[in-house]
C-alpha cells in the first residue's frame, strides 16, 4: 500500500509559478513511475507528467518547456515545478503512482487544487 499526499497548490496570477510536492509513505517508492494528473471543472481528468523508475520523463504537449517533473528517491517525493502558469492550468492537480503503466496508476493522492488567475 502506498499512500500520496499532494501539498503546494494556490491561487497565483498568469505568469507565475508553482512547485507542487507529493509525498509518498512505504519504502518502495523508488520501484514505482510517478506522474502527475489534473482534472478541470466539467472535464475528465487527463495526463500531466511523469518519471519513470529509471528518471525518464514525459509531458503533455501542453505543459512542454514550462513544466518539470523531478524525484528524490532519498525523500520519497516527486515535485512539478510549474512556470508561466496559465489559466487554463487551472485544475486539481493529482499525484499518481504506478508499479507498471504510470497512465493505469495503482495510487492517487488526494489532489491539489491550482488556480491561475488572469
Amino acid at each position: 500500500q502506498v499512500q500520496l499526499v499532494e501539498s503546494g497548490g494556490g491561487l497565483v496570477q498568469a505568469g507565475d509559478s508553482l512547485r507542487l510536492s507529493c509525498a509518498a509513505s512505504g519504502r518502495t517508492f523508488s520501484s514505482y513511475h510517478m506522474g502527475w494528473f489534473r482534472q478541470a471543472p466539467g472535464k475528465e481528468r487527463e495526463f500531466v507528467a511523469s518519471v519513470s523508475r529509471s528518471g525518464d520523463t514525459y509531458y503533455t504537449d501542453s505543459v512542454k518547456g514550462r513544466f518539470t517533473i523531478s524525484r528524490d528517491n532519498t525523500k520519497n517525493t516527486v515535485y512539478l515545478q510549474m512556470n508561466s502558469l496559465k489559466p487554463e492550468d487551472t485544475a486539481v492537480y493529482y499525484c499518481a503512482a504506478s508499479g507498471r503503466l504510470i497512465l493505469a496508476p495503482d495510487y492517487w493522492g488526494q489532489g491539489t487544487q491550482v488556480t491561475v488567475s488572469s
